[in-house]
Parts: structure tokens; C-alpha cells; sequence
């Protein structure tokens, strides 16, 4: 278990990990999620690829929250574009990732 899923399930939220972009669409065409965490930067496929990939082809309109160390008008412009539902910007507090997820799951 790592930080980030240790912080979720805390919370009582469950959750799945993908080490990389290739594990993250498997596990998306075979799971349905209320929720989807993402980091931008991943080995083999990154988090935006798998994310317009999941949108685009697999038609998904689950939530999406991503991960990212960059916050700036480029990383915006994305999100908007894939249809993001927000991002957090890392290093981040854990109590602002729970605030946020709790917001979109409540939309």
C-alpha cells in the first residue's frame, strides 16, 4: 500500500493501483469506478494519454481527479479539455485531496 492509498482508505473509500499508464486501462475496462485518481506523469502510457483514451474510445464519464506537480495555464487548458473534473497539485495536504474527492462524488 502506498501513501496516497493508505490516506484514501483512511477515509473508508476503497481503491486500486496502476504503477503505470498500461495497468491503469486495464484495470479501467474491468472495474467501474465512482472515482478515478490520476497522475500525469506515468511509465508507458502518461495519466493525460489514459485519460483521453478513456474518454475518446471507451466513452467513460467517471470523475477524474488528477495528480500533478505542475499548476499552470497549459495543465488548466488540458484538464478542461479532456473533461478533468479537478487537479491537485503536489506536494499536497492530505486533508485538500479528501475535501476534493469528497466534492465530485457528491456532485
Amino acid at each position: 500500500m502506498n501513501l496516497l492509498s493508505f490516506i484514501i482508505e483512511k477515509e473508508g473509500f476503497k481503491s486500486d493501483i496502476a504503477e503505470d499508464g498500461n495497468k491503469a486501462l486495464i484495470l479501467l475496462q474491468k472495474n467501474v469506478y465512482d472515482l478515478i485518481l490520476m497522475d500525469i506523469h506515468m511509465p508507458f502510457h502518461s495519466g493525460l494519454e489514459v485519460i483521453k483514451y478513456l474518454r475518446s474510445e471507451l466513452k467513460m464519464e467517471t470523475p477524474v481527479l488528477v495528480l500533478t506537480a505542475f499548476s499552470d495555464l497549459q495543465m488548466q487548458h488540458q484538464a478542461e479539455e479532456l473533461g478533468i473534473n479537478g487537479y491537485i497539485v503536489k506536494p499536497f495536504d492530505s486533508s485538500d485531496l479528501i475535501r476534493q474527492i469528497s466534492l465530485i462524488l457528491k456532485k
